[in-house]
């Protein structure tokens, strides 16, 4: 595990008092209660962490991030891009060729149902950007979800990731590419453009190039025998998940993985998720943020070069816009108003249409298990926050947490 070191508050234009209370209210409102298992938060400013605690959960504890997954691997393509081994307009069908002459939903239903010629072919940004026309099969609002659901497009489905790629490229999509918003599996294909572009498995690129770099010494697709005592177990709210839970589950919390041996966290996946499938720690993902504050370098590792970052991290929507103008109205991990999209983060674009106390500029993203992160350039500030309950929408405790911490600054 990689160590961390807890600097003065007060040094970091935190109040101490101020940071502390978050503790509390965590433990008040989430703990006590019964409404999630435990609880690590970690802030940090100008690189050194002003604040750091473990609720219920040990300082080296491994969690499953699901979709924090995203920002990484957005990264890995990123570094190809870089590496002018594509361009963010390219077709997806020039590297992944069954994506090409791709269809669009008309009507119909679940089996029965009619399509259309998309207006374009889906290109790479749209990928980045979730305006691809591709879902999620839980999403549970429109027949293509109960297609993916059919056709086993999950990373839980048995498929490798180019089957399941393949077999998203066979499905209609939602909306013709660059029409809308939608979050769903473009961050898989996008994996899927890192192994074929890089020439790497998704693991393997991954390792090279960012954890190692990085020192991440706790990342990984799943959890091996040495490290098997670190992975926490996690939970749904049975009356919210979209996920499942055993059959006559009650109270706040079901346990749905305790992480143990037949956890599917415990030995390697068929299919490498790019969307959703890493499980890591708060030390580790702590030097991911670090690398994204410091404009791509970390410790003399450079990942990105510092344009990369402002430009991935910068509103890409078309016209300028923001998320609820854009969207659909189904399940996310962000709220639409005032909120924007960049090449793999979400980017607050105005707070006080957003409704949360941030920063123009802030950019992050979450995890299905209500884990968050956040990075405000301009305060120079980072959170994570790791938990594992299932859905994120369960409770507003991101919202709250950006309340807390900006009000502990002084």
């Amino acid at each position: 595990m990689t160590s961390l070191e807890i600097s003065d508050p007060s040094e970091l234009g935190f109040d101490p008092a101020r940071l502390a209370a978050i503790d509390t209210f965590i433990n008040d409102k989430y703990l006590l209660t019964g409404r999630y298992p435990g609880y690590t938060l970690l802030v940090s400013r100008g690189g050194k962490i002003a604040h750091l605690s473990h609720q219920g959960y040990a300082p080296d504890a491994i969690f499953r991030f699901f979709s924090m997954t995203k920002p990484i691997t957005s990264v890995a393509l990123l570094m190809l891009l870089e590496k002018g081994k594509f361009q963010l307009g390219d077709p997806v069908h020039a590297y992944l060729p069954e994506f090409t002459d791709q269809r669009v939903w008309q009507d119909g239903t679940s089996t029965n149902f009619t399509t259309k010629p998309a207006d374009r072919p889906m290109n790479i940004q749209d990928l980045l950007t979730h305006t691809s026309g591709l879902t999620y099969g839980f999403m549970g609002r429109h027949p293509l979800d109960a297609i993916y659901r059919a056709r086993g497009l999950d990373r839980t489905s048995g498929q490798t990731l180019a089957e399941v790629c393949a077999g998203l490229a066979e499905t209609p999509l939602l909306f013709s590419p660059g029409t809308q918003w939608s979050y769903s599996m473009a961050t898989d294909v996008c994996g899927r453009l890192v192994e074929v572009i890089g020439e790497q498995s998704l693991d393997e690129y991954f390792q090279q190039h960012i954890f190692t770099p990085l020192g991440m010494v706790d990342t990984a697709f799943w959890v091996g025998d040495a490290k098997a005592g670190r992975l926490v177990g996690n939970y749904a709210e049975p009356s919210l998940s979209p996920f499942g839970v055993p059959e006559g589950s009650t109270g706040r919390m079901a346990l749905i993985d305790d992480g143990g041996n037949d956890s599917p966290y415990r030995s390697p996946p068929d299919m490498l998720s790019g969307g959703g499938g890493l499980t890591s720690t708060v030390a580790d993902y702590h030097r991911f943020t670090q690398m994204l504050l410091r404009g791509g370098e970390l410790d003399g590792a450079r990942i990105l070069g510092r344009r990369t970052v402002a430009y991935a991290t910068g509103n890409h929507l078309r016209g300028g816009n923001d998320l609820a103008s854009m969207g659909q109205p189904v399940f996310s991990e962000t709220n639409y108003n005032g909120i924007g999209f960049g090449l793999g983060f979400s980017v607050v674009l105005d707070p006080a249409k957003a409704q949360v106390m941030s920063s123009p500029g802030e950019f992050g993203w979450g995890g299905a298990a209500s884990t968050v992160f956040w990075v405000d350039p301009s305060e120079e500030i980072t959170v994570i926050g790791l938990t594992q309950l299932m859905p994120s929408s369960a409770y507003p405790i991101r919202a709250e947490l950006r309340s807390l911490v900006n009000s502990a600054l002084v």
